[in-house]
């Protein structure tokens, strides 16, 4: 199958509780802070609609009605989005699919991203080794001088995942929080709740030999979940606006 986006259906992990700066913005989830006049989930939102994505599920959680009141607007021209709100904490293999369980409906492909960062690479470009059958989800990794702060990715000569490598110092490539999954793959997921990708997921599909390859980029990346890369996020919009819907 020839990955399209025309048939993706992407889900952006907006659930969580930011506790290392919600002290910063008591009143907002951490994705709904603002950035170039805009909050830095819309420009996720934005950035989607120009990589050609038009069906967006916002997995909701702590102040979800900030989130649900923001988008019921439809601020973002040709993408529908709407919201899945977690009555519990799920974990983010578990938002993923309560959201998709939601939604009721089955695209050839399911999107997977985090509301509080951005890698701005080609998605379509991510997503190439889904046109090999045998491959049944992909993970998209970032190329680090430091990947001090993040959990690596360590894939064979292939492209094929092997593991998620613990924090260390030094360069590598580091997993990026977004996943491309076939449709049919959601069924091989554990039943477990909470449910996290990198704990729970991966290592499940991973030991029933499922291929999941690494897609790996040197675009820019940010994360906002601390006090220091928040303070990044009105330039490193600024300075990427060529890539995002206006």
């Amino acid at each position: 199958m020839q990955a399209s986006l025309a048939h993706t259906t992407a889900v952006v992990l907006a659930g969580g509780f930011g506790t290392r700066i919600r002290h910063l913005a008591p009143d907002l989830p951490k994705p709904m802070i603002a950035a170039c006049g805009r909050p830095f989930l819309e420009w996720v939102v934005r950035y989607l609609q120009r990589q050609g994505i038009r069906e967006v599920i916002l997995s909701t959680g702590f102040l979800g009605e900030v989130i649900e009141k923001h988008f019921a607007a439809q601020p973002v021209a040709g993408v529908r989005v709407t919201c899945a709100r977690e009555t519990e904490p799920l974990g983010t293999g578990g938002g993923f699919l309560h959201a998709a369980h939601t939604a009721k409906s089955a695209p050839e492909t399911w999107l997977v991203l985090n509301g509080d960062s951005m890698v701005f690479a080609d998605l379509a470009h991510v997503a190439a080794p889904l046109a090999n059958p045998a491959v049944q989800g992909v993970v998209l990794g970032v190329a680090m001088d430091d990947v001090s702060r993040y959990g690596t990715l360590r894939s064979d000569g292939a492209g094929r995942l092997l593991s998620f490598d613990e924090k260390r110092p030094g360069a590598g490539v580091i997993n990026a929080g977004i996943y491309f999954f076939r449709h049919a793959l959601l069924a091989e997921f554990p039943a477990a709740r909470p449910l996290s990708f990198e704990t729970g997921v991966f290592p499940h599909l991973l030991a029933r030999g499922v291929r999941l390859d690494v897609s790996a980029t040197d675009a820019p990346f940010l994360d906002i979940g601390t006090p220091e890369s928040l303070a990044q996020a009105e330039r490193f919009i600024a300075e990427n606006r060529d890539r995002i819907a206006g």
